[in-house]
Order: C-alpha cells, then structure tokens, then sequence
C-alpha cells in the first residue's frame, strides 16, 4: 500500500524567494490616502468657495451663515464616512454603491450607481486637470493660450505614473498631498491667532460679489448654499470603490483611510469656515477665496505663494482619485457582464491597464470638448457622485434592516438621514445647474445604463451560444483537412507545409492565379519548381478574374466544406517575421488580407504560423 504525502502549497524550498502574490503593490492605509483622497482633499481649494458665493446673494448678513452651512456639510461628512466604514466591510471586493446597490436594490439601480461613478470619475479627471492648469495660468497669464495643450501633458503625465501601478503613484503623489494638508492646517493655526487679517493685498482692486443690499436668507438659499458646498464630499466614495487595491487586512485598512480621510477633510473645511468669519472675508471677482484666507493669515509672502502652488498641483493630481477608482469599478462591471471583459485584466503590478487607457482617452476628448476650460465642465461635476451617495445610503438602509444586527435602527436612522440629504442635494444640484450643462448628465445617465445593459444581453446571447453552464458534448474527432496559401518556393514553404502535415490528415496547397500574362508566367513557374521538388503534396490553381487574393480562397474553401460534409478545414497562413520592428513595414501584409477574408466568410479554422527571421 503506497503512502499519501502531501505538501503545504505555499511552502518555500531553502533558498528560493518566496511567489510574488502581489501584495507589495497594493497600497497601506497611508499611500491609500495619498493615491485616493486628493480628489477630496483638493476640494477645500473650491467648497468654502461655493458656499460664500451662493451665500452672497443675501449679502453680508447672508455670510454669516456659511458656518452653520458648513456644519451641516461636515455632518453629513461623518454620515458618509461612517456608512462607507460599513460598506468597505459589507462589500470587501470593492464597487461601493453599485456593489451595495447590486445586492439590496436590484440591478437597474445599482447600473444607475455605477453610471453615475463612471460619470463623476471621468468628469473629476477632467474638471481636477483644467482646476490645476488654471491656476497655473493664473500666475502665468502668457500661458494662457497653451492651456489645452498643459491639460493633455498633465494628463498624460498622470496616466503614465498610474500605469506602473497605484503604489507607484501614491508614492509620487504623497509629498505634494502632504504639503498641501500642512500647508492648510498651518494656515488654519496661524488664523486663529489672528485678530485681524495681516493683508488684503490679494483682493485689492478687485470687485466684490457680494450683493449692496442684505436680503433675507430664505430655506431655499441655505439649500443651495448647502448643496454647492457638498461639491467638497466628491471623492469620499473612492476609497470604498477600491477596496481591493489594499493589502491584507484589506478592510482594516481600507476603514482606516475612510476615517483619516473623513477627519482630515472636515477639520480643513471648519478651519476655513472659522477663519472666513472671523476675516469677515467677502468675495471678490478672480482672487479664490482660499487665496484671500492665506493673504490675509499668512501675509503677502512666500508661505502665500507656498499654498497657492501647493493647492495648483494637488488641483492637478487630484485627477488620480479616478484612475485609482474607475478600473476596480470597471472590473466589477467586467465581471458581471455590464463591460468588456477585457477591462478585468490585471497586468504587471496590480494595474487595471484597459481601465486606465480607457479613462485616460475620454477624459482627453472631454478636455478637447471644453477646450481646457473649467467652467464649460463644472456644471455637469458632481451631480453623479450625489446620485451615487443616495443609492449607497438607501441599500444601506435596506441591509440594516435586513441583518438587523447590534444597533441596527441607529444605523438604519442615520444612514436614512444621510439618503435623505444627499438626495436633496442632488435634485438642488440639477436643477440649479440644468441650463448651465447639467442636462448632458441626465441624458448620459440613461445612456450609459442602457450601453451596460446592451453589453450584458450580447454577453446572455454568446454564453448561450457558446453553453456556458452545462456540461458539453464529448469531443469527437474529425477527418482534418489543412490548406497552405503559396505563391513562391522557399524555406517558409517548406516549413508551413510541415507544420500543416503535423495538423492534418490531408494537405492542399493553393495558390491564385490572375488572367494577366505575367501573373500566369509566374504561377507556371511556380507549377514547374512544384513538380521539380515534388513535396507530396499537390498544389491547387483557384483562378480569379478579379485582383483580389482572399475571396477566391475563401470560396475554394467553402466548395471544399460542401463536397467533403465532416472535414474539419483548417487554413494555415505562414508568415515570416523580421528581426527587427520598423522592418514590418516592409511586410506585404498577405497573410493578414487572407485571415480577414476567410474568417468573414467561412467557419474554417485560422492558423497563422510565425516563421522567425
């Protein structure tokens, strides 16, 4: 009797390196925060801005209530965060509210989460890229003419760090997130000791927004004050959308940035709230209001220029949130059907490549659309990422009441009260918006939803095709019949010819032959040289009148498949390949003309054999 023995699989002979499982190109808690966060963080730069501007049309009195705005926001920061704590934790592979969406509220729901997220994620790349080049231009007006031209480098530079990996660009990115956030918090720190601004120099000369003559604050201005500044929440989704690009823990981490994130972001937005009311800081026409606050806790100096270069560059990086979170999400919607598949491939270093490319081409022709200019794309930014919050926290609700674990209906309560705000803020947001460019996004919402249900029917059709889930019928061989497309005699001849007697039960060469007197010298040439080398196998004339080389193949082989029913034909096309790259250029491109003519039109089978030079 013969003794079993089994070996641990994962267990490392002496002196070999341990497999790579890919785990040291996954990202910690801290390069987590740096690689998906800057599309959060980098809203500070405009959130405080879009509460006093909607705020100013009540004038000064009206400003007085950016405070209480901004308490509401930050509570409804902590709402999101901890809701996301619980969906890393619910849905460990990642898709935050299609993923939540998906299991408690069906699935033309959770495609509408996911075409809003893929709507937010393209629009933040392309929104954060013209944000970051226009404060360049703000410093460098005669760069002003060039800044497509910037917004496509920027990108381009952006895409090219993402695809050596999501490691790879939060380690590019932590220095400058970093710089910013300490920047932010000095300048905060800074303020409090201030009784009064240290400059005004920013705003001088420059008008102010506010309105002449105060005017009651009603509930439908602080409603929209409170919506516009929900565009600083935008990317608090991104972290649980892309829960598998952790290390293991992947959910501990994964909650661990959520909060830091959440902590980080709400302190920021309170300090700018308080210092904007302690300044008393009204608007005015082309200075940021973040630029004023720095002016005015700083002074006109170097740590002046030192935010304002920090916060262009996080403007600019803050594109990477996208490419950190819209390949994970295409590749759960790869894997239910709803994409290409190709988008859940997974190339060296843990990187989404397909997903990457792909949303680096779209944002590119939405900044070309706009012409690199922000304004053209604020309108439609952010109204996705509140339809997105809205169906998380809904399903949210929906898996407290289902699961009803320890604390259920405080969590049902808050997460309801989160569904509620955040589905205020985005019927707000769209109407306030709509004739401003907010009408493309309710066009393209549906629009999407239909292309991913379109995608999953023409999947349905070939798994039913192609019997995915049953067990097939048992493979049954057939009479083979290998054909060869010659026109000379040389080496690869020859080794086509051995390679389709390795294949099949019958060889046939082919060759064309047109009715031009030097096309028939040729092909008697090439008949004569035959008979001299005599191969063993024969070799057919297809005449053709037309100068066309794959039809008159593809007919031979379908006159081939009726004479012969239960051949199995199989056309090998040899092909040499040069030593070098640029000399495929010099290819006459037979091989390719003959694929494509016989895969269209015939069910034979394509072998193309590669003849190394």
């Amino acid at each position: 009797m013969s003794v079993l023995t089994t070996e641990e699989p994962d267990a490392v002979p002496a002196g070999e390196e341990p497999p790579d499982t890919g785990e040291r190109h996954r990202l910690t808690a801290v390069t987590g925060l740096a690689a998906l966060s800057l599309d959060a963080m980098a809203s500070v730069a405009y959130g405080p801005e879009a509460i006093v501007l909607v705020l100013a049309a009540a004038g000064a009195h009206g400003l007085g209530f950016t405070m209480p705005v901004t308490l509401a926001i930050a509570a409804l920061l902590a709402v999101l965060v901890a809701s996301y704590r619980q969906v890393i934790a619910a849905f460990p592979d990642g898709g935050g509210s299609y993923a939540v969406a998906k299991t408690h509220l069906g699935a033309r729901t959770s495609l509408v989460a996911a075409a809003s997220l893929v709507l937010d994620y393209v629009l933040n790349v392309a929104v954060a890229v013209t944000a970051g080049v226009a404060a360049l231009t703000s410093a460098f007006p005669s760069l002003y003419g060039d800044r497509l031209w910037l917004c496509l480098a920027v990108l381009a530079l952006i895409t090219a760090v993402n695809l050596r990996g999501i490691v790879e660009s939060a380690k590019a990115f932590i220095v400058p997130t970093v710089v910013f956030v300490g920047s932010i918090f000095v300048l905060i720190g800074v303020g409090l000791f201030r009784s009064h601004p240290v400059s005004t120099v920013t705003a001088a000369g420059h008008a102010s927004v506010v309105a002449d003559n105060a005017s009651s604050v009603g509930a439908l201005l602080l409603l929209k004050a409170f919506a516009s500044g929900c565009a600083a929440l935008t990317g608090v989704e991104a972290i649980a959308n892309a829960v598998p690009s952790f290390r293991v823990p992947r959910v501990r981490r994964a909650q661990r940035a959520e909060v830091a994130l959440g902590a980080v972001l709400g302190l920021m937005l309170i300090g700018l709230s308080v210092l904007i009311g302690r300044f008393h800081l009204q608007p005015v026409e082309g200075v940021t209001v973040l630029a004023q606050l720095a002016d005015a806790a700083l002074g006109h100096n170097w740590a002046f220029y030192v935010i304002q270069f920090a916060t262009m560059i996080l403007l600019a990086l803050s594109a990477n949130t996208s490419f950190g979170g819209l390949p994970v999400l295409l590749k759960l919607l790869a894997r239910d059907n709803y994409a290409p598949h190709v988008f859940a491939l997974k190339a060296d270093r843990q990187v989404h490549r397909h997903g990457v490319l792909a949303l680096a081409v779209v944002s590119a022709a939405l900044l070309v659309f706009s012409g690199g200019d922000t304004n053209t794309l604020v309108p439609m930014f952010a109204i996705g990422v509140f339809v997105g919050f809205t169906i998380a926290q809904v399903g949210m609700v929906r898996h407290w009441r289902l699961e009803k674990g320890p604390g259920w209906r405080g969590k049902t309560l808050l997460n309801g009260f989160g569904a509620v705000l955040t589905g205020v803020a985005a019927v707000v947001v769209t109407a306030s918006k709509f004739t401003e460019g907010a009408w493309l996004i309710v066009i393209a919402l549906p629009l999407l939803v239909a292309a991913f249900e379109i995608v999953h029917r023409a999947y349905g059709r070939i798994g039913q095709r192609l019997g995915l889930g049953r067990i097939p019928e048992v493979p049954h061989r057939e009479r083979s019949l290998v054909i060869v497309p010659v026109s000379t005699l040389s080496r690869l001849t020859s080794e086509a010819l051995s390679a389709a007697s390795s294949l099949g039960d019958e060889v046939r060469a082919v060759t064309v032959c047109y009715p031009d007197p030097e096309d028939r010298t040729q092909v008697h040439a090439l008949e004569r040289a035959w008979a001299d080398w005599d191969p063993g196998v024969p070799l057919v004339r297809l005449s053709c009148q037309r100068r066309t080389l794959g039809r008159p193949i593809a007919a031979y082989v379908r006159e081939v498949a009726a004479a012969e029913p239960g051949t199995q034909v199989t056309v090998l096309i040899a092909e040499a390949e040069p030593e070098r790259l640029w000399q495929r250029l010099l290819q006459n491109q037979r091989g390719a003309i003959v694929a494509h003519s016989v895969r269209r039109e015939t069910d034979a089978v394509i072998c193309r054999l590669r003849f190394r030079l």
